[in-house]
C-alpha cells in the first residue's frame, strides 16, 4: 500500500456511521445501514475498515457462501482514492479467506479503474448480469478468481 499511515483491522457495528457516510458518497445507489449490519452478523464473512487518522477511509464487505467467496462491498472515501487502499484491502480479504480459495463480485462495465484493480489480483470475467444496477440499468460484468487465475496475475503473491 501506498500509504504507511493506513491501517486495516477488522469492520465493527461501531464503525457504521462512518461507513454509511462513505457509501452514500461513493455510490448513487447506496448500501442501507440494515444490509452493513447483516454482513457484519454473518461470523462467517471478511469485513474490513482502512483506517488513517483514527478515520475510516476505506471498506470492503466479503461473504462466504458454501465454498465461495463473495466480495460484496469496497469503497474508498472519494478524496482518500487512487493511494493504494482499496489494494490493501483487497490483499487482506485474500490473506484472511485464503490465496486459494474461489472468489466472485459484479462490477459495473463503465468502472473501468474497479476492473484494472481485480485483474491485478487475477479476477477474470466470467459473463454479465443482466439490467443488475437498479438505478442506471447497467449491466454488471461478473468476475471470478480463482487459484488458477490468481497464479497469472501480479499481485497474487
Amino acid at each position: 500500500m501506498s500509504s504507511p499511515s493506513i491501517t486495516i483491522r477488522s469492520l465493527g457495528y461501531s464503525d457504521l456511521p462512518q461507513v454509511i457516510s462513505i457509501e452514500r458518497r461513493a455510490f448513487p445507489t447506496p448500501w442501507s445501514l440494515a444490509m452493513f449490519v447483516l454482513e457484519l452478523s454473518k461470523p462467517s464473512g471478511v469485513c474490513l475498515a482502512a483506517i488513517e487518522d483514527r478515520r475510516i477511509v476505506g471498506y470492503l464487505i466479503c461473504s462466504r457462501y458454501a465454498d465461495i467467496w463473495h466480495l460484496m462491498n469496497i469503497a474508498i472515501d472519494p478524496p482518500a482514492r487512487r493511494r493504494g487502499i482499496a489494494t490493501g484491502l483487497l490483499e487482506e480479504m485474500i490473506s484472511r479467506a485464503g490465496r486459494d480459495a474461489s472468489y466472485t463480485l459484479e462490477v459495473r462495465p463503465s468502472n473501468s479503474p474497479a476492473i484494472a484493480l481485480y485483474e491485478r489480483f487475477g479476477f477474470r470475467s466470467a459473463g454479465t448480469r443482466r439490467r443488475y444496477y437498479q438505478d442506471t440499468g447497467e449491466d454488471a460484468l461478473i468476475m471470478w478468481r480463482t487459484a488458477e487465475t490468481a497464479s497469472t496475475s501480479s499481485a497474487s503473491g
